[in-house]
């Protein structure tokens, strides 16, 4: 084969560099959305999509607005529990009404349908907490929920296992029966 020849099939063969630039974005575009379908694509720390958007950082940070408003139940009850919707509408009745999620919001509470939450923290079935119980002793929610005033998204702060528990038992000098935790 001639040098001139082998340069016409060198020429076939090669693939301009924009062609080249351009399928590699295809490429990397597709891979994006494909995580952005699966919802893979937020920062790491971030917590689960809600299907209502609700910041902390702006009630319990910008309005300072203080942990028991929505979570009434936890000074009193084992379970610090998820607010009922009534209670948004105490403030989004008046406040920015027309915002899209918080008129879905209130069209919930309207026609008295609740919103499923996606649960961020969990134990399991054997282990017993009860949050009223540790308030009143003055632990405060951020040792456990870290500093959710600076969250939009609320993510798990710590693991909840039994080291970190009873780590928190022994500095302040409460029991550690295993029978207090475990029923």
């Amino acid at each position: 084969m001639s040098p001139a020849s082998e340069d016409k099939n060198m020429k076939k063969w090669k693939t301009p560099l924009w062609a080249a630039v351009a399928a590699a974005f295809v490429v990397l575009l597709s891979f994006f959305a494909a995580l952005v379908y699966l919802d893979q694509l937020y920062p790491v720390g971030l917590g689960p999509r809600q299907p209502i958007p609700f910041s902390h950082r702006v009630h319990a940070g910008v309005k300072r607005i203080s942990c028991f408003m929505c979570h009434s139940e936890a000074h009193r009850s084992s379970r610090a529990g998820i607010p009922p919707l009534q209670t948004c509408i105490l403030c989004h009745s008046r406040i920015i009404r027309t915002y899209p999620y918080i008129a879905k919001l209130r069209a919930l509470a309207a026609s008295n349908q609740p919103v499923i939450w996606a649960r961020v923290n969990w134990l399991p079935e054997f282990v017993y907490f009860d949050h009223s119980m540790h308030i009143q002793r003055g632990i405060d929610c951020g040792h456990c929920h870290g500093d959710v005033s600076r969250m939009d998204r609320v993510s798990k702060a710590r693991k909840f296992q039994m080291g970190f528990c009873i780590q928190c038992h022994r500095y302040n000098r409460a029991t550690h029966d295993c029978f207090t935790c475990h029923r």
